[in-house]
């Protein structure tokens, strides 16, 4: 896993990759107090879990969208950025691995055609105005 923390506000984490390659048994990827949440988990033929269901309960939070890529076929280059918009850095994702953005932003650069990710975001979604910014925009 790898951990992209903040130039601009020291110990901040601001983004996360994680590689199929490294997945091993189950691991809980992020921080508990964030949004959105992860597990991989790599298992073997005949593991079962208990049935079960998800329930309603009643939460109120200060959110922000969180979002993650995970690369299904091709590649995608992921440019992510600190809290103040400069760019951190490039990470390039393949087919299994994922990237997580929970603080700063982001943009993909989609290296090969034909590329197939699945985007997973924090919702419920209340319109684009609601969920972000565009960055250097002038």
């Amino acid at each position: 896993m790898e951990k992209i923390y903040s130039k601009v506000k020291e110990g901040t984490l601001l983004h996360m990759v994680s590689r199929l390659s490294d997945i091993e048994g189950r691991k809980d990827l992020v921080p508990p107090e964030n949004f959105i949440q992860c597990a991989t988990l790599k298992m073997k033929k005949g593991k079962t879990f208990k049935p079960h269901k998800h329930i309603f309960s009643i939460k109120t939070y200060n959110k922000i969208a969180q979002e993650s890529w995970v690369v299904i076929k091709g590649s995608v280059r992921c440019i992510f950025y600190d809290i103040d918009d400069t760019v951190l850095t490039e990470v390039d994702l393949f087919s299994g691995d994922a990237s997580y953005t929970l603080l700063g932003g982001h943009n993909y650069l989609i290296l090969e055609d034909d590329t197939i990710v699945y985007e997973y975001k924090t919702g419920p979604y209340e319109g684009q105005a609601n969920d972000k910014v565009f960055l250097n925009e002038d």
